[in-house]
């Protein structure tokens, strides 16, 4: 599936009509239908807008579902959340957090 019929299936889940979402990104509508028909292709400004008003990942409407699977190493590790409690997931999300900050830190400062 690609961008276009991902867009469109999403916003019906949504019940967004072409009007309601092109108001809420602030684009026309017609911009709108080019996207779901494939003839255009939105910015990523645009990209971002949607993402939000459709409250989606951006990924999301990108990839396909079997693009946007966990490395196999970790899905042991991701069953297992799946398991834990509301306040263990946000600890451990904050955990993440935590990593992936200290991860851009030291590559921010190594570039330069």
């Amino acid at each position: 599936m690609g961008f276009a019929e991902r867009l469109e299936k999403i916003r019906k889940e949504r019940r967004l009509s072409f009007n309601e979402l092109a108001q809420k990104i602030d684009i026309h509508s017609t911009q709108l239908r080019r996207y779901e028909k494939g003839e255009s292709q939105p910015t990523l400004d645009v990209l971002r807008k949607l993402a939000i008003a459709l409250n989606v990942p951006g990924d999301m409407l990108l990839f396909d579902e079997h693009e946007r699977t966990a490395p196999e190493d970790f899905m042991l590790q991701f069953e297992a959340i799946s398991k834990f409690g509301i306040d263990e997931k946000k600890i451990l999300k904050e955990v993440l957090d935590g990593l992936i900050l200290k991860h851009e830190a030291k590559r921010w400062a190594a570039t330069a």
